[in-house]
């Protein structure tokens, strides 16, 4: 089977029956050489032969007037869908295959889009949306979180809009403190596309922004559709700030609503996404004043109830100091009293002194005709010696 080449010259006769492939083979071959080569492609044709099996599985054939195809779509493919009528020209998305079975080959259909009522706008759509898909721009992983408290906002939309009034007056309301960068463009007809890149280029090169707003107000489908070009959803992507996408009213989806880091379903909601409440902002200030002086108020107290104590311990402890210094102080006072020459003179002896107040205190010291002076206990006793 690894020998067998399809697209290439015609093989030699088997030398026997031995080596020839079974039709199995051939049709897992052709199925893998199919799947392999083509990959899912957007094929436009008209259907016939629609059976709708009571699985919820759609078979039809898809035909133009050359060819046609055998195709399958899966219950689960075309859940909300209606039928397509006999004869409907439509888009699929379709994966080709190899039916084994029957040896016929089949598309395996993802998506069945209508060419009237915009089916061509449709297709489009849903092929820019899979190529930002593979760039990974509809990632929700590569979203930035809005800043807090913006002080510059660039707004992308119409001068004329009723969108850009919207915005001005809801961030004058909420908060007026924030500076607005109008960049005009037109948002629908043929030159939009262009000048809603451009603008958004523009928005690149100016310095401190803080968050671009971009969208237009409500619209059919053609005054919207500038917003749901690839070249737009790039721009938007490469936005080097936050991004809000705004575009028609709450049931309308942009593909720029998917690449933005957020989607507001009207102007408003995006002026109101964009900035806080200044009320609401000064209420959560005056409720974190109050919890910040309650809070100092029970650490005031709690702080004098402790220097209380301590107060109250500091004034035992001088209390009991003074009193054992006191009673030390005391205890030396008796002591050196007891020391004292005075009780030494009260138990009945005297200290004789001569004139030059010198203690005499041998016999010999006393010279007949000595002047000198006793003292007891309670003063001095002039005295001189006889003999």
């Amino acid at each position: 089977m690894s020998g067998l080449d399809l697209f290439g010259p015609e093989p030699p006769k088997p030398a026997s029956t031995d080596s020839a492939w079974s039709v199995l083979e051939v049709t897992m071959r052709a199925r893998y050489l199919v799947e392999a080569g083509l990959g899912t492609l957007w094929v436009r044709g008209e259907v016939t032969g629609f059976k709708a099996y009571r699985s919820g599985h759609w078979y039809f054939t898809l035909r133009d007037a050359q060819a046609q195809v055998r195709c399958v779509m899966w219950q689960t493919d075309h859940r909300r869908m209606r039928p397509p009528e006999e004869g409907t020209q439509v888009f699929v998305a379709a994966r080709p295959t190899v039916w084994e079975e029957k040896g016929e080959l089949r598309l395996t259909v993802k998506q069945l889009i209508p060419t009237k009522a915009g089916g061509v706008w449709q297709l489009e759509l849903e092929q820019a949306k899979a190529a930002l898909q593979k760039d990974g721009l509809l990632d929700p992983a590569r979203k930035r979180s809005l800043p807090p408290y913006p002080t510059r906002i660039a707004i992308v939309t119409s001068i004329e809009g009723a969108a850009i009034n919207d915005i001005i007056s809801v961030i004058g309301r909420r908060w007026p403190s924030v500076d607005l960068l109008l960049v005009p463009t037109p948002v629908q007809g043929d030159e939009a596309e262009g000048e809603i890149c451009a603008a958004l280029a523009l928005v690149n090169r100016i310095p401190g922004l803080d968050l671009v707003i971009v969208g237009r107000g409500g619209g059919s489908r053609e005054d919207l559709w500038a917003f749901n070009t690839e070249r737009v959803a790039r721009a938007v992507a490469a936005v080097n700030v936050p991004t809000i996408s705004a575009v028609g009213h709450e049931t309308d989806i942009s593909l720029t609503d998917l690449v933005a880091d957020l989607r507001a379903p009207t102007p408003s909601a995006a002026a109101e996404a964009a900035v806080p409440d200044r009320d609401a902002v000064a209420a959560v200030v005056a409720g974190l004043a109050r919890r910040v002086a309650q809070g100092l108020t029970r650490r005031t107290a709690v702080i004098g109830e402790r220097l209380d104590r301590a107060g109250d311990r500091l004034q035992g402890s001088m209390q009991s100091l003074v009193e054992r210094a006191g009673a030390q102080v005391g205890q030396l006072a008796a002591q050196l009293d007891a020391l004292s020459p005075l009780r030494v003179l009260e138990r009945g002896y005297a200290v004789a002194r001569d004139g030059d107040d010198r203690v005499l205190r041998r016999r010999d010291q006393f010279s007949p005709g000595l002047a000198f002076r006793l003292t007891v206990s309670d003063g001095d006793v002039r005295a001189s010696v006889e003999r």
